[in-house]
């Protein structure tokens, strides 16, 4: 199984109404795809990283919550697929498709157990 998370640049002009439209219909028809496939395990959109709360359990045992983003960035997950592909080159195929319909970069990545097959 494999992780496709697709990144958004904070202050990036957001795309116009239109854009966004045809955004929503490709990623629609992606995952429709990814399902008749066989390949869909979860999808997901995410709000700003600016709603994020990050939870933090400190030494002593304390927990600490702060708002915002974890990291320091301007670049945050926006959402993401979770699905089922044979190997690498397959879950980057599936990742192409699905940056195409998102309009944007979408990183892969393996998860733990599937690691035996990298």
């Amino acid at each position: 199984m494999y992780l496709l998370s697709v990144h958004m640049v904070e202050g990036q002009e957001p795309p116009s109404a239109e854009t966004m439209q045809t955004m929503y219909q490709d990623v629609d028809v992606f995952n429709k795809k990814l399902q008749a496939d066989g390949a869909w395990v979860f999808a997901g959109g995410l709000l700003p990283a600016d709603v994020a709360t990050v939870v933090r359990t400190q030494p002593d045992g304390k927990v600490l919550t702060t708002d915002g983003p974890f990291a320091e960035t301007k670049e945050h997950l926006g959402g993401f697929w979770v699905v089922k592909a044979a190997d690498l080159d397959a879950a980057l195929a599936l990742a192409a498709a699905g940056s195409k319909a998102c309009q944007g970069p979408v990183e892969v990545r393996p998860f733990q157990d599937d690691t035996a097959e990298l």
